[in-house]
């Protein structure tokens, strides 16, 4: 099956929720060279406002669990969810997350296609086996984000049924284990490893993910929005080059001299590998190999660590 054709994201009015988060604010920032975008998000300190402004995305101030959304333009080419709450509590976490999505969806209902920037942690742990869209899901973040897998969930079914209720062509896209110049899991690694903190791993490893660059998730948002649909679409997101927790960390250690301690824990998270098979049909696979991915974000963020300029 051929790659669905991108939609042109050049000259349109796009709202991205979550800007000031290290997922969203590469791709509010890209968009807005070219787009008017506007990002929401609570705004509660200054400098996160001042710093979307800073790339020229238009700020608005809302609480998707307790704000009005009255003052909200409604005139969006295209909506991109990708705001998550992980306060711990339930109440307010499921009303942000999945009330949230679905209230955006009904206000923003003319537009031509919904993102909802979902997340592998939907699903049951199943060892090594990649999981495909269609696997059981679960409750595999518990132990150390109590409402977070639980709120995915909600939200995905919360989506699935305003995009038919209200006819928007909408497209749930399952991530896996972000990262770039602004950060992510493996940068978190990084700094546990620069303190001398032991990383958890789950007794089971090596404990698989799919890490996917900014680069190339920004470049893959107008192809995921072109196979947005009634009824949703639903598709895992991830890097096309499966990679164990312990293998990155491996690497940041061979990059700048660091040891990794690793730590068993049965609360740790188990390995969440994707099937892609779907991602690579209908959108395309990724191009920066997780190697590269991995160098160019400490060179971004850490170059004082680098023992080297080899690999």
């Amino acid at each position: 099956m051929a790659a669905t054709k991108p939609v042109l994201l050049e000259g349109r009015k796009i709202l991205i929720t979550g800007p000031t988060s290290q997922v969203a604010f590469p791709l509010a920032r890209s968009l807005a060279e070219k787009n008017e975008v506007h990002g929401m998000a609570r705004f509660r300190r200054a400098e996160d406002r001042e710093r979307v402004e800073a790339v020229g995305v238009h700020p608005l101030s809302v609480d998707l669990a307790r704000d009005s959304l009255e003052g909200v333009p409604r005139d969006f080419d295209y909506v991109l969810n990708f705001a998550v709450v992980k306060s711990g509590d339930f109440s307010y976490d499921l009303a942000a997350n999945a009330e949230g999505a679905g209230r955006l969806i009904s206000h923003c209902r003319e537009a031509e296609a919904f993102l909802h920037c979902s997340s592998g942690a939907v699903y049951q742990y199943a060892g090594q086996r990649p999981l495909k869209e269609s696997d059981p899901l679960g409750d595999t973040h518990r132990a150390l984000l109590p409402t977070y897998s639980i709120s995915k969930i909600a939200a995905e079914t919360v989506v699935r049924f305003a995009a038919r209720e209200w006819r928007l062509p909408t497209v749930i896209a399952r991530m896996s284990v972000p990262y770039g110049e602004a950060g992510g899991w493996p940068w978190i690694h990084l700094m546990m490893m620069k303190a001398g903190q032991p990383i958890a791993v789950h007794p089971e490893g090596p404990s698989l993910y799919n890490p996917i660059h900014e680069e190339d998730y920004i470049a893959q948002v107008p192809r995921l929005l072109g196979i947005a649909a009634v009824p949703a679409t639903t598709v895992n997101w991830g890097g096309s080059e499966a990679v164990a927790l312990e293998e990155w960390c491996a690497y940041l250690g061979e990059l700048t001299g660091l040891e990794p301690r690793f730590q068993a824990s049965p609360h740790a998270f188990g390995s969440l590998a994707l099937d892609l098979t779907r991602l690579h049909e209908q959108v395309g696979r990724t191009r920066v190999r997780w190697r590269d991915g991995i160098r160019r974000m400490v060179e971004a963020r850490n170059p004082e660590l680098l023992r080297s300029k080899g690999s």
